[in-house]
């Protein structure tokens, strides 16, 4: 019986081969900052109050004018195809079946206007890697507007890609190299080979102008290598800012004065991650940044988390420290595993019956409440939250 979203990532365990679970499952390096992500999240203590009205609790968030039914959205995952063929079509429709949006990658294995297409309504959000040659992210904006996509997500962490190990040492490429050791790994798991043999190789096709062109290999490589414009800086967002009209939201803020200058910037929102520890191992916990940021940012614009969400306490628990809303992939990608569309639905149902759950055992009648709550503050050993150590300084032993 799959009640949890550990159950769901072991069901995924079982049903994919190694190298593709390691894929979506693994970190940077020694994987340090993505044990930070749960460890810090499961530090925090939430303290509920009795004896309150929650006869009606009403869990709907708004953010840019639009309702969220639960205040998660599907975060931008690339090479879904891998996962399961029109992985990223079946995210998107989940997302639209649950009330909330769902966030396209660049790396996607379907193109904007497939993935829109197919989702059948809701609300499609666009990530954004600016590669090199800055005409790709131009025609890829101008199409995913025209599309009806309504917001865009620049992804700001990957100036080059993380160092992960696991990928190495699985041989992870695109496209794939047929070894021994890969074709046993595949062999293991028939299902998977079956539904790839029938879908085809996963391939980056978003970046291209027109269905029928083709990437050419080198981006092919820095797409998988997630090796981007290192000159991409504050003032390019002035760039961005003349191709999409729409609510501009920066991905990957861990530090307080980065969100300070993306507000100064015109920025729309900020989702503070660490890119699920798939990039500076070193970095803090996204959970642990979150406090000082929504402080510098003072309720001017909405912040958002995402890394290391895994129930509705953990929601929860980065509404009291100041986020409006956060953003879930590891488990969507699980339950894709697990059941295609429809296990996207059961993890996003699990999600949002156990957010639910805890703010009627809190004492909150409404999600809107949660970070104004005084009753529901979040402590560790007498703190607000575990703290990230200061750029530059180390924690003290």
């Amino acid at each position: 019986m799959l009640i949890t979203i550990d159950d769901y990532r072991r069901a995924a365990r079982r049903s994919l081969p190694r190298f593709v679970y390691e894929f979506i499952d693994g970190g940077a390096e020694y994987e340090t900052c993505l044990r930070a992500n749960r460890a810090d999240f499961e530090r925090i203590r939430l303290t509920p109050r009795v004896l309150r009205d929650v006869a009606q609790v009403d869990t709907s968030v708004e953010v840019f004018g639009s309702s969220w039914r639960a205040p998660f959205a599907l975060a931008p995952t690339g090479l879904n195809g891998i996962v399961r063929p029109g992985g990223d079509a079946m995210l998107a429709a989940a997302a639209a079946d649950s009330g909330v949006p769902f966030v396209l990658s660049t790396a996607s294995n379907q193109r904007a206007e497939e993935v829109r297409a197919q989702a059948r309504g809701g609300e499609q959000w666009l990530q954004l890697y600016v590669m090199r040659d800055r005409g790709l992210a131009e025609q890829l904006l101008r199409r995913a507007r025209g599309a009806g996509y309504r917001v865009l997500v620049l992804t700001a962490d990957v100036p080059v890609g993380g160092h992960r190990w696991r990928d190495a040492r699985n041989g992870f490429k695109i496209p794939f190299r047929i070894t021994p050791r890969l074709a046993w790994d595949v062999a293991r798991r028939p299902g998977w080979a079956l539904r790839m043999l029938k879908g085809g190789a996963p391939r980056f096709v978003n970046l291209a102008e027109h269905p029928a062109d083709a990437l050419p290999a080198e981006v092919q490589a820095s797409l998988l290598a997630r090796s981007m414009d290192r000159s991409l800086v504050w003032e390019s967002l002035r760039w961005l800012r003349g191709l999409w009209d729409g609510p501009l939201v920066l991905k990957g803020v861990l530090h307080a004065e980065d969100a300070a200058l993306a507000v100064r910037h015109g920025v729309d929102g900020v989702i503070v991650s660490n890119h699920g520890g798939r990039q500076l191992d070193a970095a803090p916990s996204a959970i642990a940044a979150l406090p000082a940021i929504a402080e510098r940012v003072g309720g001017r614009i909405p912040v958002f988390l995402d890394s290391g969400v895994r129930s509705g306490a953990d929601i929860v628990r980065a509404q009291v420290l100041g986020a409006h809303a956060v953003f879930v992939g590891r488990p969507a990608l699980y339950g894709l595993a697990c059941g295609g569309r429809e296990g996207v639905q059961d993890v996003l149902r699990l999600l949002a019956q156990d957010y639910e759950r805890n703010l009627v055992l809190l004492g909150l009648d409404s999600a809107g409440n949660v970070g104004k709550a005084q009753a529901a503050r979040a402590h560790q050993d007498g703190v607000s939250a575990p703290s990230p150590a200061a750029a530059g300084s180390p924690t003290p032993a």
